[in-house]
């Protein structure tokens, strides 16, 4: 194989450590530190042919790549925001779309000395003693925006953009662009953790920590970074990486993942929609209701089958129950606990008089602000992306549902409010406007719902077609993620398959050629939805349990009003990292009367983002 084999920069500092001491060496050149040039680098890494087809049969502890490190020498200064910038760096060596599968890095200046090149670049090397704030060269945290709204592509950078918020922080900001979903998963997260290996292969020439990556997005970015997240060094993923050629013998695991509003789990995402959301489906024809029906029965077979834990290692279950379709069990009643958590939160937060028509939220709340990286994807969010990751020729309402291009139908809950509510009682008594599901205690500032159903008829009404993500006719989003590169729909959900077929639908014989359909890699599309699924690899009852490298800090926040998935999603998420070995903390919020949105209690997404790294760091 011809290539770079390149020993890790630890296993090589110890090697030159162990020469020096026994041959007394003064020195032992590519100890592996911040700032070596580009050409000691070359020196010690490249080695002959000869070398290189013995040693690539073992890449035990080596790295094997073609790609060269980032050249410092073409570093350019924004003075602006002081931060040094490259862009247009490849981090692959055999790209599927090079449109995409670049990245861009933004460095704090104090972490880098550079001397000015006369045409307009800087050489650069790492100042030691630069510090912003707590953080320095060294330890500086490194940040991935995930901005895939409904699986779509994150394009490329192609001129300087301001991620000033990031930098004045003292991160260093890496934006890698990706494939979208008309490449068909495991595309988008490949590309994605191929950029995390590249980072690391250059850690020893660029500034900031690359054990301390952390990744962030909402919905499809959300979902794409609890995926990266969540499978960190999953062999499943390796001929995938081989393909487009990523650096060999590194990590792609993450420190961090920091998700809003995940479409994820999407191996039973259809069957918990119509556990939830179900009911209030009209108009469906008796097959429909059939497949809706068996949908949910469905879901509480998965939920009695996988085992998840609540935060005390007890195993919820779910029951039959007398209404609705096993609506009962201590699963059920978990859920329903987290339904009034969230309520309580925004009653703790909420000072009165309230103004419930100034959030633009369903049922008001919360009392943050949605600035920054809000809701309508506008600051430093990347988007407005369709599903090749180009802008809208319009330039878009800026509202994720209109450019992520997932079908959704029109839908009104049973309540609106709007207007001003002088106390926390009238708030109450809006809620309850169209009959009693919420009960209020006044001395303890506390509610409490009735039933889910209750809740979900007032707040959280089926948005999506029957078969939400796997729609029936292929049509969905998530259908052109599972397709196979060409972006056509493909189905992927086995256990609707075998509804179908148990139905005798028309349906079903779609289905079934989908799922025997094989990838370039001879990976049928059961496969490759594990690859997307964390609780594949978090859950104890899953055979992808223990394969891979889980990030150990999370942060995941719902707008728990949004119909786009069903609350079990991002709840199942939660609890199943809970759960896992090696996992430091899980903060998990869902925000009341907020929709598909970067949710907050209180402040803003991108502030509430960094703070929560800044505690990351110091534990």
């Amino acid at each position: 194989m011809k290539g770079k084999v390149i020993s890790m920069k630890r296993k090589w500092l110890a090697v030159c450590m162990t020469l020096c001491m026994m041959l007394g060496l003064t020195a032992c050149g590519g100890t592996g530190d911040k700032g070596a040039s580009n050409e000691q680098e070359s020196s010690s890494e490249t080695v002959s042919e000869e070398d290189s087809d013995s040693e690539s049969q073992d890449t035990s502890g080596s790295v094997t790549t073609d790609l060269s490190k980032i050249d410092n020498s073409a570093w350019q200064y924004n003075s602006d925001d002081d931060v040094y910038y490259q862009i247009g760096i490849s981090y692959c060596s055999n790209p599927a779309d090079e449109n995409y599968e670049t990245l861009a890095v933004f460095v704090p200046r104090a972490y880098m000395t550079g001397t000015d090149n006369g045409d307009g670049t800087y050489t650069c090397e790492i100042n030691s003693d630069g510090t912003v704030g707590s953080y320095t060269a060294e330890n500086a945290p490194i940040v991935m925006p995930i901005n895939t709204p409904g699986y779509s592509a994150q394009a490329a950078l192609t001129e300087y953009t301001s991620v000033s918020q990031y930098t004045d922080a003292g991160f260093v900001y890496v934006h890698a662009g990706c494939r979208g979903r008309d490449a068909g998963a495991p595309a988008g997260v490949t590309d994605l953790k191929a950029a995390i290996r590249y980072i690391r292969y250059c850690d020893d020439v660029l500034a900031g920590d690359a054990e301390s990556i952390f990744t962030f997005g909402m919905s499809g970015g959300g979902a794409q970074s609890s995926v990266v997240g969540s499978t960190g060094d999953s062999s499943l993923y390796d001929a995938y990486l081989e393909e487009i050629g990523a650096v060999e013998g590194v990590s792609d695991a993450v420190l961090g993942s920091m998700c809003w509003c995940p479409i994820t789990n999407l191996d039973s995402a259809d069957e918990a929609y119509e556990w939830m959301m179900g009911t209030t489906r009209s108009n469906l024809s008796d097959e429909e209701q059939e497949i809706s029906d068996k949908l949910a029965e469905a879901f509480a077979t998965y939920i009695n089958d996988a085992g998840i834990k609540d935060e005390n290692g007890n195993v919820l279950t779910l029951e039959e129950s007398s209404d609705g379709i096993y609506q009962a069990g201590s699963y059920y009643d978990y859920m329903k606990s987290v339904i009034e958590k969230s309520l309580n939160n925004f009653l703790a937060d909420t000072t009165f008089p309230y103004d419930a028509s100034a959030t633009g939220n369903k049922g008001g709340g919360p009392g943050g602000d949605f600035g920054g990286r809000g809701g309508r994807m506008k600051g430093n969010f990347d988007g407005n992306f369709d599903v090749s990751g180009e802008a809208p020729a319009d330039g878009g309402s800026g509202n994720i549902e209109d450019i992520d291009n997932i079908t959704r139908n029109q839908t009104s809950s049973g309540i609106s409010l709007s207007g001003t509510y002088e106390t926390a009682q009238d708030y109450i008594d809006a809620l309850n406007a169209n009959g009693e599901w919420v009960t209020y205690d006044e001395a303890s500032n506390t509610a409490a719902i009735t039933s889910i159903a209750d809740f979900v008829k007032a707040f959280k009404s089926a948005s999506k077609n029957l078969g939400a993500f796997d729609q029936l006719d292929g049509g969905q989003g998530e259908n052109t993620l599972f397709g196979y590169g060409d972006g056509s729909g493909a189905h992927f959900d086995s256990a609707l398959a075998d509804i179908l077929n148990s139905l005798g639908s028309g349906y079903a014989s779609d289905y079934s050629e989908d799922l025997s359909k094989t990838d370039s890699v001879g990976n049928t599309v059961d496969t490759r939805l594990n690859m997307y699924t964390p609780l594949y690899y978090l859950l104890e009852s899953s055979e992808g349990y223990g394969t891979s490298t889980v990030a150990k800090y999370w942060r995941i926040r719902t707008g728990i009003a949004h119909s786009d998935c069903a609350l079990s999603t991002e709840m199942n998420l939660a609890l199943a990292l809970e759960n896992t070995e090696g996992i430091e903390d899980v903060d998990f919020e869902t925000v009341w009367g907020a929709g598909h949105t970067e949710a907050e209690r209180t402040g803003d997404s991108t502030t509430n983002f960094i703070e929560w790294v800044n505690e990351c760091m110091k534990k």
